[in-house]
């Protein structure tokens, strides 16, 4: 009996916000139709003229709910006309208005976007995906990573999922806000501003291209939004940190003042510690965090937020690590951060597959995870 009572409360829950749903949708229609006084009620007992029927089978609710949840399912999308749009679950690929600012490689940078009519709540998410730092290894993430390099063979469609999932299931706190991704194609961790020159044989444009993508978007309702939350993950968590208040002063300039602007920075937050083991800064992942920021950050023509530049003058590179950028962010901004993170791990040389731990790698390991801790004890 308490299954029942259960699954009939959900079953009205599900039937009042499917009308609730459909009401605003026919409120909100270009041609509303004039109201009429509603006939009297008949009754027929052929009912064959239905053009689709979900009977709901309780018998045996307690043994299987999972078939049960599927006919509520269902019922709610016969009952909810809007419910055609469950079949655009999809993002589409939009190309920049703005031509000059591209991918490394020259062609055309873009995103994703799936609209949320209706909806004044927008999520833009920056892809990661580590990051070169001269032309050597950039030329050999080219051939090896081409997808993080240029849009040439991008698809016209991507299905978002975690916080991108328009499944309330799935993302219940933003599956029905404006979503946006923007691939990453500049390997500069967001932070160029370069032109494709023949010295450097790629352009550096990720910073100019949140920007862009941001400008775009006004002319598709951002324009109207209440809030808009710029999340990352990896290095796209790290370019929130570098780009939350560019994003924020950019749409004050535009007078766009009423737009809260927040930020979310997920496994972004690296330390510039000493590696467990020294090598030969050849490529990223052997390389120290700091030597590869310092050499990157010339190559990309980097851009760091303007406070955290000034109080780092000549060694902006401190600005690509959370703990030293973030007293100078002033949009608010949730950091998710794991205390033994893989990328860190890899690029402090601890190498966690194949092969058993030793003991002084369990040492550093665990003095890691202190070390991130207290970097993180003045973010609220």
């Amino acid at each position: 009996m308490t299954a029942i009572r259960m699954v009939s409360t959900v079953l009205l829950l599900v039937l009042m916000q499917s009308g609730a749903l459909c009401a605003r949708r026919f409120r909100g229609g270009r041609n509303p139709q004039p109201r009429r006084s509603s006939p009297p009620p008949t009754y027929r007992a052929d009912r064959s003229d239905t053009t689709e029927s979900f009977p709901l089978d309780f018998t045996a609710v307690e043994e299987n709910m999972d078939n049960f949840m599927t006919q509520v399912k269902n019922l709610a999308q016969s009952l909810y006309p809007c419910s055609a749009q469950k079949l655009d679950y999809d993002m589409k690929l939009n190309f920049l208005e703005n031509t000059s600012v591209t991918c490394n490689d020259g062609s055309p940078a873009g995103y994703y976007l799936k609209e949320s009519r209706g909806s004044r709540r927008w999520l833009i998410f920056l892809e990661g995906g580590w990051y070169c730092f001269n032309k050597e290894n950039c030329d050999s993430r080219y051939e090896t990573m081409r997808r993080l390099m240029s849009s040439s063979k991008w698809p016209q469609t991507k299905t978002g999922t975690g916080i991108l999932s328009p499944l309330p299931e799935e993302n219940p706190h933003w599956w029905n806000a404006n979503m946006v991704f923007i691939p990453y194609c500049s390997s500069d961790v967001w932070s160029g501003a370069t032109a494709k020159t023949e010295q450097s044989g790629y352009a550096f444009m990720g910073s100019l291209i949140i920007q862009e993508v941001v400008k775009d978007l006004l002319n598709k309702g951002l324009d109207n939004a209440k809030v808009l939350l710029l999340a990352g993950s990896s290095a796209g968590g790290t370019g929130v940190l570098l780009n939350v208040d560019h994003v924020a002063e950019l749409l004050e300039g535009l007078g766009h003042t009423g737009i809260q602007v927040r930020g979310l920075s997920d496994s972004g937050w690296f330390l510039d510690n000493k590696q467990y083991h020294c090598t030969d800064c050849v490529d990223t992942v052997s390389c120290a965090p700091t030597e590869t920021i310092k050499r990157g950050i010339k190559y990309w023509g980097g851009v760091v937020p303007e406070r955290c530049r000034q109080t780092h003058e000549g060694e902006e590179w401190n600005c690509f690590f959370g703990y030293r950028v973030f007293p100078s962010i002033k949009s608010p901004v949730f950091v998710v951060q794991w205390l033994f993170d893989e990328a860190q791990l890899t690029v402090d040389n601890i190498q966690l597959t194949g092969q058993p731990v030793q003991e002084g790698q369990w040492r550093y390991i665990q003095n890691l995870g202190i070390e991130l801790r207290n970097t993180l004890k003045d973010v609220p």
